[in-house]
């Protein structure tokens, strides 16, 4: 069996997409506690404490299982703007990977969440595409509802979590017209 290459850091036209670290803990609080970062998050933002509880159970999923979430760094500056990336996942007994991304506010609407999933999402169809990439969201997210059809992909269910229910999004199958 071969092993897979860690995307510890891939590179965007805009952005740097690292493994997140514990030096990563100030942003963290920054972006995950952000209340406007949370809009449609249904549990609400996390508090300082429970923010670097995440960015440690993160470090965890890279450690365990050789992909996670990313610090999204604009490599100009060194600003972490905000996480994403993708996380095994279970959807209904499908092991899939788990699509997220969370910025700061004053970063939304220059394109950087739909550049930081392109990237993650080529990545996995590249190295790992036995497993599918899906995005839950929120049903009243339409900002996220939009970065996933921008990505090619459909509405195909709904699910529930322990905060309440979740939209499925899945990449549309492409039929070709000849």
């Amino acid at each position: 069996m071969t092993s897979t290459p860690e995307p510890d850091e891939l590179r965007t036209d805009r952005l740097l997409l690292r493994r997140v670290g514990p030096g990563d803990v100030r942003a963290a609080i920054a972006v995950l506690s952000d209340p406007e970062a949370n809009r449609f998050n249904p549990a609400g933002p996390p508090s300082a404490e429970q923010a670097a509880k995440m960015l440690a159970e993160w470090q965890l999923h890279w450690a365990r299982d050789g992909i996670g979430y990313w610090a999204v760094e604009l490599p100009e500056t060194g600003e972490v703007i905000g996480f994403g990336g993708l996380r095994h996942h279970d959807l209904d007994g499908e092991p899939t990977f788990n699509l997220f991304y969370r910025f700061r506010p004053r970063h939304w609407g220059r394109g950087y969440a739909p550049e930081m999933a392109r990237a993650a999402i080529d990545w996995a169809r590249r190295v790992r595409p036995d497993r599918p990439v899906t995005i839950s969201t929120d049903p009243d997210n339409a900002p996220s509802r939009r970065v996933a059809e921008k990505l090619g992909f459909a509405h195909v269910g709904e699910s529930r979590t322990d905060v309440g229910p979740v939209l499925i999004w899945r990449p549309q199958e492409v039929t070709m017209v000849t």
